[in-house]
């Protein structure tokens, strides 16, 4: 194999109800990347792509381009992936990252614990439910239980509609500390054990009575790009101009929060006091723009998560000072204003992964949740890289910090 323009390439199609794109329409949201020698042989990545990829300056600026530009990619075939050539991977996306994934104080987002990590592999993780095997790449006799589920709901499916096939998006979001490190800028998925059986339902309950079919064991996705388009010219200039403020220790601070059934946004309070949350570095909090830009396309994307805002700075243009909003309820009410426009199931994508496939997107556009399953699918094993950025988000216009 000499080069990713040895790859052979295919959009994924759209079924004729399906509305999920990015902000140019002549662009696929998700490319399928097949390894010429990885069709008959199904090599493991390091061995499909050490030649090429990791060789080549050109053919890692070639996958970089490739994620920010179709914001998803599905690479097939990559059965028996090590997780130390995963971590190499997704360092090499960032090459400039300072994160070396020794971190004793792990907070790249709220559900992730270092007993997770693979030895030697960094900031690659085990996810998914069930037994996980008697030797699971280092980790012996691992039983996953409480990973996917629905306590996080407000009002969670019953038992018995959860068993018959009827489940929820379990959260939304994109992958960020939102305090200290910034957020990675690709996130790498490796799938090892995919469930199977009957498609479920992904109830909203949440009034709409909107629902969709999904096959067990897969990742969705929405476009923070396609959903800033969306807003009308006036909304533009607003979220263009304005920013966010973080909590500190953002995944603390909503450690006693209940989040929609939607999966996306907080329903009611429970969150903790500022004296609750105890001692916190100012200078690691963070402010960062609604609106980011993507430094190769120039795409803007709408990307705030809206559950650990703890204020917000409006303004129309940067002659305007800033309305400041500490209001929760407000807070929420605006952000889920423009997320809800999005939320509908001809927006969402289902990433169509399989066993020994990898994902990678692009962690400063999209949106992405797990969808919980019935345990007598079976078990779901996946292996997740990300690393702290670089060089954190940057907004249309300098903001307020």
């Amino acid at each position: 194999m000499g080069s990713l323009t040895s790859w052979s390439t295919n959009a994924l199609k759209r079924k004729p109800k399906d509305k999920w794109n990015v902000s140019n329409v002549l662009d696929p949201f998700v490319l399928v990347i097949l390894m010429e020698d990885a069709k008959d042989s199904l090599e493991p990545l390091w061995q499909a792509l050490i030649s090429t990829i990791f060789r080549a300056t050109d053919d890692v600026n070639s996958l970089r381009e490739a994620v920010w530009r179709h914001k998803v990619i599905i690479v097939k075939g990559q059965h028996n992936l090590d997780p130390k050539n995963q971590w190499d991977l997704i360092r090499r996306l960032d090459p400039e990252t300072k994160d070396e994934g020794k971190s004793l104080n792990d907070h790249r987002n709220g559900l992730l614990f270092r007993a997770r990590c693979f030895p030697g592999a960094g900031n690659v993780r085990l996810f998914g439910k069930g037994f996980q095997g008697e030797d699971h790449y280092g980790m012996k006799n691992r039983t996953i239980t409480r990973w996917l589920n629905h306590d996080w709901h407000v009002s969670p499916p019953p038992k018995e509609a959860f068993e018959s096939g009827i489940t929820r998006f379990q959260r939304w979001h994109f992958d960020a500390p939102l305090y200290g490190d910034e957020p990675t800028w690709f996130t790498c998925l490796w799938i090892a054990k995919q469930p199977s059986g009957p498609d479920l339902t992904v109830e909203w309950a949440d009034g709409s009575g909107l629902t969709m079919e999904t096959p067990p064991g897969l990742t969705a996705f929405f476009s923070s790009v396609q959903l800033y388009d969306m807003l009308s010219q006036d909304e533009k200039e607003l979220v263009d101009h304005s920013w966010v403020e973080y909590a500190p220790h953002p995944f603390k601070w909503i450690h006693g929060c209940k989040s929609r059934n939607t999966g996306l946004g907080i329903a009611g309070g429970g969150h903790l006091t500022e004296e609750e949350l105890g001692e916190y570095d100012p200078a690691a909090v963070k402010k960062y723009p609604m609106v980011w830009v993507n430094p190769r396309t120039g795409d803007k994307a709408f990307q705030v998560h809206g559950i650990c805002v703890r204020r917000l700075y409006l303004r129309s243009s940067t002659n305007e000072q800033p309305r400041v909003v500490e209001d929760i309820t407000e807070i929420h009410d605006f952000i889920l204003g423009i997320q809800h426009r999005i939320l509908k199931p001809e927006y969402i994508l289902l990433a169509p992964a399989e066993e020994g496939d990898m994902v990678i997107w692009d962690n400063y556009s999209l949106f992405h949740t797990a969808i919980d399953y019935p345990e007598k699918y079976g078990p779901r094993s996946m292996h997740k890289a990300d690393t702290g950025g670089s060089i954190g988000p940057k907004g249309p216009v300098p903001i307020g910090i």
